[in-house]
């Protein structure tokens, strides 16, 4: 185990941590703020037992999550749009707690923690299934194409489980117009799908018949 690796894990989950609770809190004008806690009770503490099991266990894969920095533009922009869709979400969430524009029934929220949870599970399948997972697109020297697992199903399980999971956050946070703020995400993962194939297509043997194979992207019977 690197002492480095650790400590740099450690340092980007907390920065996280006060990111969000910043974007959240402040705005609503409170720390009784409970949908929040919620939100990033469910979200950050995962992700800090997460990181320590791929520490010890795929340190490789916790560097890649951690040190890759996208060098396309198109991906850029995808990070772009993907960040300021974050931000505005929260900084929504955070008013609308506060003066109550559009809140949404309880049901609604612990309906929206059960999908956030399975998104989160199905998030952590796909890490053990493919050891290549990176933040950014580019394939790596010896890479071969999985598909077993989720993969079976779906061509990218990884962007599935996001959706789904970024889509539950502001129906957790109790608030419709957050909710709205966050229909961009699907669209947003759409673009970076496109590139992403142009890419594996012409630099990873055996994606083509891959496709052929398996023929949707992220949701059986749709897409």
């Amino acid at each position: 185990m690197s002492v480095k690796l650790f400590f740099e894990a450690i340092i980007k989950i907390l920065l996280g941590f006060l990111i969000v609770g910043l974007l959240l809190f402040l705005p609503a004008g409170t720390m009784s703020y409970w949908n929040a806690w919620l939100l990033m009770g469910l979200l950050f503490v995962p992700m800090f037992v997460s990181g320590i099991v791929m520490m010890f266990k795929a340190p490789d894969l916790l560097r890649r999550r951690l040190y890759a920095k996208e060098k396309q533009n198109d991906q850029k922009k995808v990070i772009f749009l993907s960040a300021l869709m974050f931000i505005a979400g929260f900084i929504i969430a955070g008013l609308d707690y506060k003066y109550v524009w559009t809140p949404l029934p309880h049901f609604v929220v612990i309906i929206a923690t059960i999908i956030f949870v399975f998104s989160y599970i199905l998030y952590a399948k796909v890490l053990r299934e493919n050891k290549y997972i990176s933040r950014i697109i580019h394939v790596e020297e010896n890479q071969k194409v999985v598909d077993t697992g989720l993969y079976k199903f779906v061509r990218h399980p990884m962007y599935t489980s996001t959706i789904f999971l970024f889509l539950s956050m502001p129906l957790m946070l109790g608030s419709l117009l957050s909710f709205i703020i966050f229909l961009a995400y699907p669209f947003i993962i759409a673009k970076r799908i496109r590139n992403e194939e142009k890419v594996l297509e012409k630099e990873l043997l055996g994606y083509v018949e891959y496709k052929q194979k398996v023929k949707y992207k992220l949701i059986p019977f749709i897409w």
